[in-house]
């Protein structure tokens, strides 16, 4: 076997929540190689004077790195990954990618941008063509390619083989979502302990939007978005990791319930093909026991631990063509960091870094 080089990488916003996460999986990568790590307050001080979360899952090599400023001046790598927040992300990625680097991102400063790439890598891999388009349009040597919403991505998983095979008119879905998608330190405790807060700052309008982009086609140089009616209520609940959905869709061509399992079952992708380090074995994973999924239980199921959805409750509904089920991912790994180290291992695999 012939022994690949790793590439450099700096991970921004590392101190962070995601950031720390990025760092969990890029720990002895195959692929990838932590050189930089960058964050705002913590500039000066080492990873392990700031991390908070499962300390053990870092490689030590990895607490030692000192945290940079992020300073698109002086800064060379090359892959980026960006944990930043949006307003951050918006001048800073730009900045790198004008400079000839490359940029896979959680933020959503550029997810809708019609030539910006929005992924999934079982799901939507053609749309990396966007990256020519990208960079021939803007005049850029380097590149932006984003990651979705933590929400979106469980939907857009589960809905991506029934929308191919029977087509799909109309989604409704309720989120319950974890305590974890809002970062550190997330929400005030006396606003969340015993209750539930049934709103989500703009989240709404991200899960619908960015599911009808990613389930869209490619054509010519731009998406044409997906022709379905998506409605959206989230919710944050006490729970800490794992985003939880429930989800009623009408389909275009009637099916049966085994149809529906065998294909959710078996649905795979490019990352499954090539056998990336982050890829499943299983992308969406079935449970017909009455009260599963459940994210105490069942946040971290898959062959590589985060990066399946967990699918149950699958029943027909009242009207015809119509189904429900209740679907979790988790939203740190699968539905961030996860996501996005994935990504780039496709890009990786198809030359594209």
């Amino acid at each position: 076997m012939v022994k690949l080089d790793k590439l450099e990488v700096t991970v921004l916003g590392a101190s962070g929540m995601a950031g720390q996460e990025y760092l969990k999986l890029l720990s002895k990568h195959p692929f990838f190689e932590v050189k930089h790590i960058t964050g705002k307050s913590s500039v000066g001080k080492k990873l392990k004077e700031v991390v908070k979360f499962d300390e053990g899952k870092i490689d030590e090599s990895l607490l030692e790195l000192t945290i940079e400023k992020t300073d698109v001046e002086s800064m060379k790598s090359d892959l980026f990954f960006s944990a930043l927040p949006t307003n951050e992300a918006l001048y800073i990625e730009q900045e790198l990618a004008k400079r000839g680097f490359k940029v896979i991102s959680d933020a959503s400063a550029y997810r809708m941008e019609s030539d910006v790439p929005l992924i999934i890598p079982e799901v939507n891999p053609d749309h990396l063509a966007l990256v020519e388009v990208q960079k021939r349009r803007r005049s850029w040597s380097g590149f932006i390619v984003t990651t979705p919403n933590c929400t979106t991505v469980g939907l857009a998983i589960v809905l991506k083989p029934i929308y191919d095979y029977f087509g799909i008119e109309e989604v409704v879905v309720t989120t319950m979502q974890a305590l974890s998608g809002a970062g550190y330190p997330g929400v005030p405790s006396l606003d969340i302990i015993a209750n539930v807060i049934p709103y989500i700052e703009n989240e709404e309008e991200k899960v619908s939007n960015e599911t009808l982009k990613i389930l869209g086609t490619l054509e010519k140089e731009s998406i044409k978005l997906a022709n379905i009616s998506i409605n959206v209520s989230c919710n944050r609940v006490s729970t800490i990791n794992g985003h939880l959905e429930s989800v009623f869709l009408k389909t275009r061509k009637s099916f049966s319930l085994e149809e529906v399992k065998n294909i959710l079952a078996s649905f795979k992708g490019k990352p499954q093909l090539l056998k990336l380090p982050s890829a499943p074995e299983k992308v969406v994973i079935l449970d017909e026991r009455k009260d599963r999924p459940q994210p105490r239980l069942d946040y971290m199921a898959g062959s590589v631990a985060g990066m399946s959805v967990v699918v149950g409750r699958l029943r027909k509904a009242s009207s015809q063509n119509s189904l429900m089920l209740t679907l979790l991912s988790n939203n740190v790994v699968r539905g961030a960091a996860g996501g996005a180290v994935l990504t780039a291992e496709l890009m990786f695999a198809e030359k594209m870094l």
